[in-house]
């Protein structure tokens, strides 16, 4: 419990450095591991990265969870508290802290010298702070279920309300069942439509692609629907232009899948084949998608988002990278003769109610059609208070002029 005559804590003076790491290791048996300021690995971080890796969480879902444990770990330290003994009082202030204090400014990468990063005044995004809240109620968990220590408590508790009552006890049965496990510090996070781009946004960025490989890449994920991650898993054998047929590796399930794509992403990607030549290793089991410049290795998701970035700057555009997946989706469900199941599949959504959220209309064609509205209204009210022509005039005239209005 939060007592009333505990410590304030100042949070406004309060540093944070970049202590400690999440260092990435080439050991499959651990694929993650957080070090402290010294450069130990926190043990009680491996038993849990152990425990999300025998219940089959991917490497990527690791690296995530270990991103928000190290930003906790980092304000610990920084309060000189340690993690197992952690209360409700900390972990509201870290709440806080991410809220308020805002996102610290990571120095260049070729800046040794760099002192530690100050504030940018930008604070965390909701959905980044949810993510984190469950994370680390998931983590003290595991250790209470476990007896790790002196933990006996967990910093992130459930709703006191929630937690108490029977589930779903004033449930209406005509509607769906919804998520009753809610954080006491979790914030709402609010819901946005996703974000395509329009064509004529999408053709500028297009036109200022620089090489045959990023025109087929593009190609590929507008055509696809796949994430940027999954059409950069495909490899040399998993494509067959006959059918129009390319095969990833799902996000979720890791199993592998063809997706159906445009006959000009074809096009593209032989050019980049032709283009490359030789410099490209060649095997069925080898990735697709190479980088331009030597020395060639396997093109990874950040020179993906990379180059997207670049292309966006040159084209004053805001779009993501991910936004190419939102513009597929948008694009198969507006098709009236392709069932909405059958972009479920495409889009390897689990449940059908995702793939409803594209057959909401996007703003800018609810803009254009309202406006239209307004515009046809005001011709009507125009043309029924028009005044009726002066006496004089031959009716075949005005017949001509008016085309017999």
């Amino acid at each position: 419990m939060v007592s009333g005559e505990e410590e304030q804590r100042d949070l406004a003076a309060l540093v944070v450095p970049a202590a400690g790491a999440l260092v990435a290791t080439a050991d499959r048996w651990e694929p993650y591991r957080l070090v402290d300021r010294e450069g130990a690995a926190v043990e009680g971080v491996a038993s849990f990265f152990r425990e999300l890796q025998a219940a089959g969480r991917s490497r990527a879902t690791v690296r995530s969870y270990g991103l928000d444990l190290l930003r906790w770990f980092r304000f610990l330290w920084a309060i000189e508290v340690c993690w197992d003994r952690a209360t409700r009082v900390e972990a509201r202030d870290f709440c806080r802290w991410l809220m308020i204090a805002g996102k610290p400014l990571r120095p260049h990468w070729r800046n040794e010298n760099a002192s530690p990063p100050a504030s940018s005044g930008k604070p965390y995004a909701a959905s980044v702070r949810a993510h984190s809240e469950t994370v680390l109620r998931c983590f003290y968990d595991f250790h209470l279920s476990v007896a790790s220590g002196p933990v006996l408590i967990n910093p992130f508790p459930l709703v006191r309300a929630r937690r108490e009552a029977r589930a779903h006890a004033h449930h209406n049965p005509m509607e769906l069942f919804g998520d009753q496990r809610s954080g006491l510090y979790r914030p709402r996070v609010p819901k946005r439509l996703p974000r395509s781009i329009p064509d004529e946004e999408f053709n500028e960025i297009f036109a200022r692609l620089r090489s045959h490989r990023d025109r087929a890449l593009v190609a590929f994920y507008v055509s696809t629907g796949a994430r940027a991650s999954e059409l950069l898993s495909a490899r040399q054998g998993g494509t067959d232009p006959g059918r129009q047929l390319i095969a990833v590796v799902r996000k979720g399930t890791r199993e592998l899948q063809e997706l159906p794509a445009s006959p000009d992403a074809f096009v593209w990607l032989r050019l980049y084949q032709v283009e490359m030549g030789e410099m490209i290793p060649k095997g069925k089991r080898l990735p697709l998608w190479w980088t331009l410049r030597r020395p060639i290795r396997p093109l990874t998701y950040h020179a993906a988002h990379r180059m997207f970035e670049r292309v966006n700057a040159a084209a004053g555009s805001t779009a993501t990278l991910h936004a190419l997946r939102h513009t597929a989706a948008y694009r198969m469900a507006e098709d009236p003769g392709l069932p909405l199941t059958d972009v479920q599949f495409v889009l390897g959504h689990a449940q059908l109610t995702t793939t409803q959220i594209y057959l909401t209309p996007r703003k800018e064609d609810v803009i254009r059609r309202v406006l239209a509205h307004h515009a046809e209204q005001t011709r009507q009210a125009a043309a029924r208070t028009a005044p009726p022509p002066a006496s004089g005039y031959r009716p075949d005239s005005l017949n001509v002029l008016f085309g017999g209005r």
